[in-house]
């Protein structure tokens, strides 16, 4: 990668850390996990149309989608951790797909099914926040919803419902929303 790339991913990185006030032990909080995902289509596109034959990303469940997304942020992300369970929450554990706890980041990703589902996506997201603020490296919420059919009604809304400071038990939480393709 040439260094003039290398400048404007660091500017990108401070950008965001600007914006969304991230302020975590590892200086880019979360803002690199969200520039990954911003490239997530990129990534999918460069692998699908690279050769004739050979590896094909086949994105047709959340299980697939998740895959392609600990394949991108694994090799950066030395902690990552796939489905550690938090504490229990009333009667039931909560299981965030992913979490670091160097950058205190839990990340979610959800894989849109059908009209229904998109529809109801916002209650899912909510609910995942009020069980995610007891986790430990529940600091970032970090939401990857895959919607190929765009079978969300209205992703404007969703983002501004989700992307909201909130504070809980006096400690403050930053959710973000990323919608791909």
């Amino acid at each position: 990668m040439p260094k003039s790339d290398i400048a404007a991913r660091f500017a990108q990185v401070a950008t965001l850390n600007q914006r969304y006030g991230t302020k975590q032990a590892n200086p880019t909080g979360c803002a690199d996990i969200l520039l990954a995902l911003g490239e997530f289509m990129e990534s999918v596109r460069y692998l699908n149309t690279r050769r004739t034959t050979g590896a094909v990303l086949r994105l047709e469940s959340e299980a697939d989608v998740q895959d392609a997304v600990f394949l991108m942020l694994r090799p950066w992300i030395r902690d990552l951790v796939a489905e550690s369970p938090t504490g229990k929450s009333g009667n039931r554990f909560t299981i965030p797909d992913f979490a670091t706890h160097d950058r205190r980041t839990v990340i979610e990703v959800k894989y849109i099914r059908d009209r229904d589902h998109g529809r109801s996506i916002s209650k899912e997201l909510h609910d995942d926040i009020e069980s995610f603020r007891h986790h430990v490296d529940g600091s970032n919420i970090v939401f990857f919803i895959f919607d190929r059919e765009s079978l969300i009604p209205d992703q404007a809304a969703l983002k501004r419902q989700i992307e909201v400071a909130r504070t809980h038990d006096g400690s403050e939480m930053r959710c973000y929303l990323i919608v791909r393709p």
